[in-house]
């Protein structure tokens, strides 16, 4: 094990800058100040104490309260002097707090943050021009529905090019258990039973006839901001037209359109926004 800073008998090794005052928070010559001068951070024309900062607001995992000064030194591999130096200028700017146990927790000023990010941020014209271009890729009409209660609500559609097509008003309130919208909104809102965990196993729904004869869909789920479900995508038709095996065949096309908007809604990247059977609310 690697003894303690305060334990050394060594000298400390002599700082470049005699303008660094010492003090019981200075940073201990170590790895990282040692190969700083092929930091690629530092190559690249970045400031590498903000880099190293923004590490310790990207060490916390979803639903992560708090961490303590010795994890958060090992997710960012940095040394626990210069992990306390940091969290306490984050401090002072409110994006980090310090609790009475000596955990760290994130502070109110991130956020803000978020929030100042979300308020800024049109959801309309992140829609709209996503649900054009499904409908130019799938031919058929596609639509975005929230949930309102007990209810789901279309918020934004877009019609397809054929004269005979599946017509649902903005705004219009319909059921959430038929359909396909409204069941990929109950299973990633956490809707218990064997249907929704085959939802949630499969990441999309078809459904033909179930709310509507004659009309065939299929949903995948949205997430916004911390990857709360956010509403569902939907592709809609004539059952006539878009029997099973093309409703199977869109859903592919559909889950890359989700995966889009979800990434840009919670302003994040990613690989898939899709949860498995082990997604909870």
């Amino acid at each position: 094990m690697k003894p303690d800073s305060s334990s050394r008998k060594t000298p400390r090794a002599v700082r470049t800058s005699p303008s660094v005052a010492e003090g019981p928070g200075a940073l201990d010559a170590g790895p990282e100040s040692a190969a700083s001068a092929d930091d690629p951070a530092a190559s690249n024309g970045f400031v590498t104490a903000v880099s190293r900062a923004l590490q310790l607001l990207e060490a916390y995992a979803l639903g992560e309260s708090n961490l303590s000064l010795a994890e958060l030194s090992r997710r960012c591999n940095l040394h626990k002097t210069t992990v306390l130096r940091l969290a306490r200028t984050l401090a002072h700017h409110g994006y980090m707090v310090q609790r009475e146990d000596g955990d760290w927790r994130l502070g109110p000023a991130a956020g803000w943050l978020g929030a100042r990010y979300k308020a800024g941020f049109d959801v309309q014209n992140v829609l709209e021009p996503a649900l054009r271009a499904l409908t130019l890729a799938c031919g058929e009409s596609t639509a975005f529905y929230v949930r309102e209660g007990n209810a789901r609500i279309c918020i934004m559609r877009v019609e397809g090019p054929h004269a005979l097509r599946h017509h649902v008003r903005m705004g219009e309130e319909l059921p959430l258990d038929k359909g396909s919208p409204g069941r990929v909104i109950l299973a990633f809102s956490g809707e218990p039973g064997q249907p929704y965990e085959q939802i949630r196993e499969r990441g999309f729904h078809h459904s033909i006839g179930e709310r509507e004869q004659g009309v065939a869909t299929v949903s995948a789920p949205v997430f916004g901001m911390h990857w709360r479900l956010f509403g569902s995508v939907c592709i809609s038709g004539p059952a006539s037209r878009l029997p099973e095996p093309k409703l199977e065949a869109m859903a592919q096309m559909l889950l890359k359109t989700a995966n889009q908007l979800s990434y840009a809604l919670a302003g994040t990247t990613g690989t898939s926004a899709v949860r498995t059977s082990h997604w909870h609310p």
